[in-house]
């Protein structure tokens, strides 16, 4: 039975979040509120990161609650919840017009409200980890994170050319997450729960077809008849995406590509 929950969007589920998780109790669970912008983690994925068991309310469903009404709707929806845990920001109701002194008073229980973590004197938030990450510093915005920034998704048929003039790649439609800066990164990708060396391209083929492209070449020796879901880490960005005048030079680019990925991740 709950007996505590953590509130918010968790957008990402950062260090920031997890001094939430710390003051829940051994039945402790997540109250996520999707507004159906999450873009660094999706609902449906939070359970990657957490072991806590992980609800949800739709922002459209209680928008228009007022706070009395909100509180009253997580104490029928979890009777035996005595204490709630949130960030210092929080805010609830109608129009956001309720705060840490309205939940306190309309709660009644044991109210948590846990500070901003700053890490070197900067703040641990979603939005600020989404700017790192779209100026293509994953390495820094893993430092907030926690772990490595990684992205989903399912594969689609390439432009055709990879295996046979440059080098294999399994080419991903990545839908509803934050993608890097465009560029040539090192990463792992995760398929069928096996983790892989690999080095990935974000951007447009500028030096081919002209079309956005997410696809990653295994460094180790793979084979795989039928792949769902791909998972790929972004550890460190390589270079910035660029035009090359022919199909040799993007190659000779890409082998380089391929040696400082192995570098860099055997760098850790």
């Amino acid at each position: 039975m709950i007996d505590s929950l953590a509130i918010g969007r968790f957008d990402g589920l950062h260090l920031g979040h997890a001094e939430l998780f710390k003051k829940l109790g051994a039945n402790g669970a997540i109250l996520l509120v999707d507004t159906k912008k999450a873009n660094l983690t999706p609902p449906e994925f939070l359970d990657r990161y957490t072991t806590l068991p992980v609800y949800k309310y739709e922002l459209d469903s209680i928008k228009e609650l007022s706070g009395e009404e909100f509180i009253i709707k997580i104490k029928t929806d979890f009777p035996k919840v005595a204490k709630i845990v949130v960030g210092d920001d929080f805010r609830f109701a109608a129009n956001r017009s309720a705060g840490i002194d309205e939940l306190k008073k309309l709660f009644g229980g044991e109210t948590i409200v846990v500070p901003e973590l700053k890490i070197d004197d900067i703040g641990v938030h979603s939005r600020f980890i989404r700017a790192l990450i779209i100026e293509g510093k994953v390495k820094e915005a893993s430092k907030y994170l926690g772990r490595e920034y990684e992205v989903c998704g399912s594969v689609i048929k390439g432009q055709g050319i990879g295996a046979q003039k440059l080098v294999p790649t399994i080419n991903l439609s990545v839908e509803r997450y934050v993608l890097p800066k465009e560029g040539v990164y090192a990463t792992k990708t995760e398929i069928e729960g096996v983790l892989y060396p690999s080095v990935t391209f974000v951007g447009h083929r500028v030096s081919t077809d002209g079309n956005f492209a997410v696809e990653t070449h295994i460094l180790d020796d793979f084979c795989a008849t039928q792949i769902g879901l791909v998972f790929v880490k972004f550890t460190a960005k390589i270079r910035d995406n660029r035009y090359y005048e022919s199909i040799e030079e993007l190659k000779k680019a890409i082998n380089a590509d391929i040696a400082a990925a192995k570098h860099l991740l055997k760098k850790g």
